[in-house]
């Protein structure tokens, strides 16, 4: 078969899409990778076919718009604002996404579709492609929970209203895709009821561990949670010795990972600074990953104690640390765990603040604080807390005993590739 991903948002929403293309192409299926255009490296390091999304989706993301809209940081009305401005933007950047996805689907004749919930052309192929395409989800409760509201609320409002918040997503979602068979201006008008029962018979696959998002029993059989997957990140990275070294000299002194992943903010210098100052003044070993620009390396701090690295494994690095501190992404918090390691989390957008309360709920972390409102005041206790709070890391460990059992990797397979 010919399997085609389909990819829009930041590199963390590329991840799970590259550990199911394994997946695929181990069982001798074709796999292309229909990513934006700056994660063609990701496709070329997994040896997959790669074919371009365009580049104006990430480059609004990484406008001072995006930054503000998607990391936070200044005012409530500044975020807001920002926020309005970046949709209006991204209305020439989604109607790239869409054609391109159309063109390549056109130009590639796949077998299957399996695509993420920022794509929208998917949804619009598989009505004359009926149980050929797979939605993967990383982030839990995008489909109704009696006892949660939907991930954009990251709380229990009620059963009643917690149902009304699924409604109005799926309203959204369907006034989306709507738009989106505009734009392509097809030969067959396609309805919003066509586009709500497409959504609705859909195959979902929710590549999260059971362990931390266990499947409703009341779900329908199209909606699946069947465990968390990862690729191998290593194949290409060696580390150099001196971080080997320092390392092997922290290592039993509860050493800290810190990374705000793909996320950015407006003033990663004083978020910087506020971690720091944190670790030197109770003697804390940390290594600090700058990624992409979310934490930056300062001019002067205590290289016995600190070491910065600008991208670096996450399968290297977790079964080494104690404990990390993080953004909160799905595959993060995912991996955190799958090694034990005490986790803290800075959520910066949606799907993160529910994470953060999954974490602090099974007891594997402190409730985190957005990025937007940390200062040495209301962090402090949260890093000691992590650190040297030894329940957080007996949990961790639980829960990674408990992944550890999980293997739904042929039940993925057969699920993407049956009708």
């Amino acid at each position: 078969m010919k399997i085609l991903l389909v990819s829009v948002g930041t590199r963390g929403d590329m991840e799970p899409m590259l550990a199911v293309g394994e997946i695929m192409r181990e069982k001798g299926q074709q796999v292309i990778c229909a990513f934006p255009e700056q994660f063609a490296g990701l496709a070329e390091d997994s040896n997959m076919e790669f074919a371009s999304l365009g580049e104006k989706f990430i480059e609004l993301l990484e406008s001072d718009d995006g930054q503000k809209a998607m990391g936070g940081g200044g005012s409530g009305l500044e975020k807001f604002t920002a926020t309005l401005r970046l949709a209006r933007n991204q209305t020439g950047a989604n109607k790239q996404l869409v054609h391109k996805q159309y063109e390549i689907a056109e130009r590639e004749a796949p077998d299957r579709i399996v695509y993420n919930g920022k794509a929208t052309y998917p949804v619009i192929w598989e009505l004359d492609n009926a149980g050929k395409a797979t939605l993967i989800s990383p982030v839990p409760y995008m489909h109704y929970v009696r006892d949660h509201a939907h991930v954009a609320f990251n709380r229990n409002l009620g059963p009643f209203i917690n149902k009304q918040t699924y409604n109005l997503a799926n309203f959204g979602l369907v006034t989306t895709t709507k738009m989106s068979a505009n734009w392509l201006d097809l030969d067959h008008k396609i309805s919003r009821k066509e586009i709500s029962h497409a959504l609705q018979a859909s195959k979902v696959i929710y590549t999260i561990s059971p362990s931390l998002f266990p499947r409703p029993d009341y779900w329908p059989d199209n909606l699946q949670v069947l465990g968390y997957h990862q690729r191998k990140q290593t194949t290409n990275w060696q580390p150099d010795q001196a971080l080997i070294d320092f390392v092997a000299k922290h290592r039993d002194g509860r050493l800290l990972f810190i990374t705000f992943g793909s996320m950015t903010n407006p003033n990663p210098a004083e978020k910087t600074r506020v971690i720091v100052n944190i670790l030197q003044r109770n003697n804390i070993p940390a290594i600090i990953n700058t990624a992409a620009g979310g934490l930056v390396k300062p001019d002067a701090y205590n290289d016995e104690l600190l070491y910065f690295v600008s991208q670096i494994p996450y399968d290297w690095i977790f079964p080494q640390v104690y404990g990390v501190i993080h953004h909160g992404g799905s595959g993060t918090t995912h991996m955190a765990l799958r090694n034990g390691c005490a986790t803290l989390i800075v959520p910066h957008i949606i799907d993160q603040y529910v994470w953060d309360s999954i974490i602090a709920d099974l007891g594997a972390g402190p409730r985190g604080i957005k990025v937007g409102k940390i200062n040495a005041q209301n962090l402090e206790p949260k890093v000691l807390d992590l650190v040297n709070n030894l329940a957080f890391k007996e949990k961790a460990g639980q829960i990674a005993d408990q992944m550890a059992q999980e293997d739904f990797r042929e039940a993925l397979y057969r699920s993407i590739v049956e009708t």
